[in-house]
């Protein structure tokens, strides 16, 4: 007997939860085949077998936590499983009653495989894991969910047009059907109008590092306006030749992260942390891009940003960013960032305080650019400009108002001039 075990994820994640099985006992499974989704703190992971067999056994449940070197599952040889099977069939002769009781018993084995036939072709429906989340969510069968997806995988908005479709019709017999049941409906009404809704590990990890970050860092934020008119002017300006040369659109990411490396290549002690009594200071450049998902908020990070041109930045966001929503993230996508940067202003945030991506000593918030009247000038000349609010939250154990604020106007005097942000970069 073969067992499967929890392999080893990462160094940081030591246990995640059963999200769903892929198959079940009795199935015929080839070498690297996957077996189980995995949902872990930051990623959905799937299990696959390193061995050829049958499932003999499932040792755990959906929703079941379970660690790294847990055995989840035991296989048999496919030999060993066809023997056991045939055994008590040879054993049925010597029972003398037998006879009598066979022509009933006979009926249960051809409906049995036929039965079992078509559960094994339903349970290889192919599903993205926040597809087969969403289907389990709304108590919808995959295998009858349609797609349109060319290489035959499910996705989420693929269960979600199943649901809707599905529900309609619904909707519109229950009158016709039943008139009699809307007295009844009232009291179902009123006990439905709390659901309780189990958190996902992830929510859960979210929730436990922010408190953290709460509890362990001396966080405080700082704030600066930017004034987006000179970065405006070269998106409008380049922004075609720029999509027609790289492929991807000129955004302002590129332009906040480029700031950001230089900000922090003046103040190191932001692109550093604290271990026990010391403090690493980095000297490369990671750096964590925020991305809100179905499943959650997830910190992507962007490798070596200081040696990536602006188009080299804008593609591996785009492509970061897909990837999560998608959730098809890897944890070494998601892995030693050194300082963050979140946009709150794609949502119509206009200002906020971000909270730490601990162990990291700092964060910048951008937010929605808003025009407004400002000062430009020593003759008190007064026009509407594209104005942003900037905030840096930081680890005040480390690194000092002084440190922070100058930090933070840097950010805002390389943005203002993009020329200097380019010779900077």
């Amino acid at each position: 007997m073969i067992e499967i075990k929890v392999p080893e994820l990462a160094e940081s994640i030591t246990e995640g939860t059963i999200a769903e099985w892929i198959v079940k006992t009795g199935d015929a499974i080839e070498k690297g085949e996957t077996i189980a989704e995995l949902e872990t703190d930051k990623v959905n992971v799937e299990i696959k077998s390193d061995f050829s067999g049958v499932i003999q056994e499932l040792l755990a449940e959906p929703g079941d936590n379970v660690v790294v070197g847990q055995v989840i599952a035991k296989l048999g040889e496919e030999g060993a499983n066809a023997a056991s099977e045939a055994a008590p069939k040879e054993e049925a002769p010597k029972t003398e009653e037998a006879p009598k009781a066979e022509p009933a018993k006979e009926t249960a084995p051809t409906e049995a495989p036929a039965a079992e036939e078509k559960k094994a072709s339903k349970s290889r429906t192919v599903a993205s894991p926040a597809a087969r989340k969403k289907a389990r969510e709304l108590g919808i069968d995959l295998d009858e969910v349609s797609f349109r997806d060319p290489m035959g995988r499910v996705r989420v908005e693929d269960v979600e047009a199943h649901s809707l479709s599905k529900n309609t019709p619904k909707a519109a017999e229950k009158p016709a059907a039943t008139p009699s049941k809307p007295a009844a409906a009232a009291p179902a009404q009123e006990d439905g109008r709390v659901e309780r809704i189990k958190m996902s590990r992830r929510r859960q990890t979210i929730a436990k590092r922010l408190v953290e970050a709460q509890h362990t860092a001396a966080m405080l934020t700082t704030f600066n306006e930017v004034d987006m008119t000179a970065v405006m002017d070269v998106r409008n300006r380049r922004k075609d030749a720029f999509l027609k040369k790289n492929g991807v659109k000129l955004g302002f990411m590129s332009f906040f992260t480029k700031a950001v490396i230089g900000a922090l290549k003046s103040f190191p002690l932001l692109n550093a942390e604290i271990q026990g009594d010391e403090i690493l200071l980095k000297k490369f450049y990671d750096i964590g891009v925020a991305v809100s998902t179905d499943e959650g908020l997830v910190v992507p990070v962007v490798r070596d940003a200081d040696k990536l041109s602006f188009a080299g930045i804008e593609k591996e966001i785009g492509d970061l960013g897909k990837k999560a929503r998608d959730n098809s993230l890897g944890l070494k996508d998601l892995q030693g960032g050194t300082f963050t940067i979140t946009n709150g202003g794609i949502f119509g945030s206009l200002y906020s305080t971000p909270i730490l991506n601990t162990p990291q000593v700092g964060i910048l918030g951008m937010h929605t650019i808003q025009r407004r009247p400002v000062v430009v000038d020593s003759n008190d000349t007064v026009e509407v400009r594209p104005m942003m609010y900037i905030a840096l939250s930081y680890d005040h154990r480390i690194v000092d108002g002084k440190d922070a604020v100058q930090f933070l106007v840097r950010v805002k005097q390389l943005l203002e001039d993009p020329e200097d942000l380019l010779l900077e970069g």
